[in-house]
């Protein structure tokens, strides 16, 4: 599990030394702890969408029986001025705002608090004006001689009080204008009127008025302040998307090798399938020094076209089109039909290169040197991989590295290309990712980034902070009720999820797990629906996983047999058992349903079967509750035990659920309801519930 490892902090002392003790102000008495939303103490930005409310809460409290009072500040990088939002308090000195965030792009919040006099003293005021009797009486020469620092122990109490609240009013309107200090003068004024009477019982002269006047001028002479916070507001399909991977030179027609144009002519139905991004893996040049075979052979047949993933020869590198597949045309032409499919195409971004590629001798620095002299190649030992050169971080030019690296994503975001999928990131140094993703998304504040990073979790999480959009998950591995259960709540409460987005693959070209190797069809269903469901961002390796290849290249292994990594493959997208209908249906359902386009909200309910997972989304009014069998050979039934509250309902409430799979609705009351799942029909039910007490979602159904 994730722990943050930051200390707590009293936020507006936190930048100084351990042995500073002495504030900038003494007369700042309030303090403000437990700023939230943060991640790892500020070090890192929050993420958020665009449209998102941003609640903030902190404690906030001073000495004594003084009142406080806070707000939020918030700005986009791009805003002159702060804006202002007024803190609440929940209770137990702890406050609350909220602000949206509008604009993609950085944005930076903290909070102030103060003391709030003049609230303090209304308050104070009324307690002495419920407490009065009727015998007082002082004259005005007792009253100036109070103004004037007379002895308080024959003065009244309520006399002293209306004019310590005319002294403090005097001082409000000296820092307003206009009509606000006409006002403020006149409330001062019928204050010291007040003070002037010597006899008779008086009314609470405070309105709201008066009070709405002050509160716009707040005395923030001795405001404390906390830390201020960073907040990375991205646009929407960062929170919610739908992945469908394919490799362009297995697009061709009749077994031919294929190209951008063959890719292109398989958007438009890829789109009607419901699929969002199209990612397609390299396509640049590639090598021919120690080519791999088909099978991941280290002996390459004159025909084999080789890892696309061995990038560059002497037709170029990184900012290259490989000419098998076409050139800038056609790719301009992809982009541009993808555009009016409305989807978009994701970049595979591998920063390694083959021995062949123009950098290895225009920058032989920015490689490891072995002491023979050659080039350090890609090794996991005992495992070789000859045909890949990593890149050296601790290259003494390592700056000319990093620009060049970076400028590689510009060149691609200059041709329409903003989603950008990044092959294994936690093998180079985490302070390039934090400072060239800044980088670009300064000129191109839409790009997303999705790392590729199957590794421990803090390197996994470390990227996600330091800029990844979204990230690859354990998902792929994860089966069991349990593991399935504790992952996705980790990845979808705080602190996690302020700053890591999931996005779940059942399988990808270089991960075909067990489950699927031996699951056969039921297998392939229930992941797909867990995948979908679980996650507002999915994606699937395509032909292989609506056609359910499952054979492994030997036992023990994942990686596939007659992998497309290495040679061109032949698909029949039209096979009668393909599991596109299914796809198709899952993304339909993801389009239609607001509750399924975060993950928030995911919440897991109780069934009396470990074999039967349940669990809910809700998104306003629109509740959906999903409930998967497991055991992918045989049926299993068992009673839910539903957090009716979770989902808007009362304990003993009716409502009917309509599973989006099969088109059939069913009549539940209460949280115990039966339920029964056959994999060899269908290993899930998507509901989504509507009736008595779930209102305004029929026309989602």
């Amino acid at each position: 599990m994730y722990a943050s490892t930051h200390p707590h902090d009293v936020d507006q002392f936190s930048n100084q030394s351990e042995n500073t003790v002495e504030p900038s102000d003494g007369r700042s008495r309030v303090i403000i702890e437990g700023v939230e939303p943060r991640v790892e103490a500020g070090r890192f930005p929050v993420k958020r969408i665009i449209g998102d409310t941003v609640y903030v809460t902190a404690a906030i409290y001073g000495d004594g029986h003084d009142h406080v009072a806070a707000q939020v500040l918030y700005r986009n990088d791009t805003w002159h001025e702060w804006r202002s939002v007024r803190m609440k308090p929940l209770g137990n000195d702890l406050w609350a705002a909220h602000f949206t965030v509008d604009t993609i792009g950085n944005w930076q919040f903290h909070v102030q608090g103060w003391i709030d006099h003049f609230d303090t003293w209304a308050a104070d005021l009324s307690k002495r004006l419920a407490a009065q009797t009727n015998n007082i009486s002082y004259d005005k020469a007792q009253a100036e001689s109070l103004e004037q620092g007379g002895s308080l122990q024959d003065k009244s109490d309520v006399l002293l009080a209306f004019l310590s609240g005319a002294s403090l009013l005097e001082r409000l309107a000296t820092s307003s204008e206009g009509e606000d200090r006409s006002r403020l003068e006149e409330f001062s004024g019928s204050l010291r009127q007040l003070a002037d009477q010597n006899s008779g019982r008086f009314e609470n002269p405070v309105t709201e008025e008066l009070t709405i006047l002050a509160s716009r001028y707040p005395d923030l002479r001795f405001a404390a302040q906390s830390n201020n916070y960073r907040i990375r507001v991205d646009r929407t399909k960062a929170r919610f998307s739908t992945w469908y991977e394919f490799f362009p030179r297995s697009s061709g027609e009749n077994g031919e090798h294929g190209t951008l144009r063959h890719a292109t002519k398989l958007i438009p139905e890829l789109a009607s399938r419901g699929f969002d991004v199209i990612y397609l893996p390299p396509i640049h040049p590639i090598g021919h020094a120690f080519r791999k075979g088909k099978n991941n052979n280290v002996s390459a047949q004159p025909e084999d076209v080789g890892s696309p993933w061995a990038i560059g020869n002497h037709h170029g590198g990184h900012t290259a089109i490989a000419p098998e597949l076409g050139g800038f045309a056609d790719f301009d032409a992809m982009v541009s039909a993808a555009q009016d499919s409305d989807v978009e195409i994701a970049m595979d971004i591998a920063f390694q290169c083959s021995p062949d590629h123009p950098w290895v001798k225009e920058h032989p620095e920015w490689f490891s040197i072995r002491p023979d002299g050659s080039i350090q190649y890609a090794e996991n030992p005992p495992k070789k991989y000859q045909d890949i050169y990593p890149l050296n971080f601790e290259s003494s030019d390592w700056h000319g590295l990093w620009e060049e690296l970076c400028n590689v994503f510009l060149f691609w975001a200059e041709r329409g290309i903003r989603i950008f999928r990044v092959d294994n990131p936690h093998t180079k140094a985490l302070p390039f990712w934090e400072w060239c993703i800044k980088k670009v998304q300064r000129t191109y504040p839409d790009a997303l980034f999705l790392a590729e990073a199957f590794t421990r979790p803090h390197v996994m999480y470390g990227l996600a902070k330091r800029g990844f959009s979204q990230s690859y998950t354990y998902f792929s591995w994860r089966n069991t009720k349990a593991e399935l259960t504790a992952y996705m709540t980790e990845l979808t409460t705080p602190p996690v999820r302020d700053f890591f987005r999931p996005n779940l693959w059942p399988n990808t070209p270089d991960i075909l797990p067990e489950v699927l190797q031996k699951g056969e069809r039921p297998a392939f269903m229930q992941r797909a629906i867990l995948a979908a469901t679980l996650g507002a961002n999915y994606g699937i390796y395509g032909p292989p996983f609506e056609l359910m290849e499952h054979r492994p290249l030997r036992e023990g292994s994942e990686e596939y047999l007659y992998s497309e990594k290495y040679q061109v493959r032949s698909w029949d997208r039209e096979h009668i058992n393909s599991l596109m209908p299914l796809l198709a249906t899952l993304n339909d359902a993801r389009h239609r349903h607001s509750a399924l386009q975060q993950d928030d909200t995911l919440h897991f309910h109780d069934v009396d079967n470990p074999q039967i997972l349940c669990f809910s989304k809700r998104s306003d009014e629109d509740i959906v509750l999903v409930v998967v069998n497991l055991d992918n050979s045989t049926a299993q039934s068992g009673w839910t035990r539903l957090d009716m509250e979770v989902m808007g309902l009362s304990r003993d409430e009716s409502y009917q659920v309509h599973d989006i799979l099969s088109g059939q609705t069913y009549a539940w009351t209460g949280p115990y309801n039966y339920v029964r799942l056959d994999p060899l029909i269908m290993p899930a039910h998507i509901f989504h519930l509507r009736g008595i007490g779930v209102h305004g979602s029929e026309a989602n159904s």
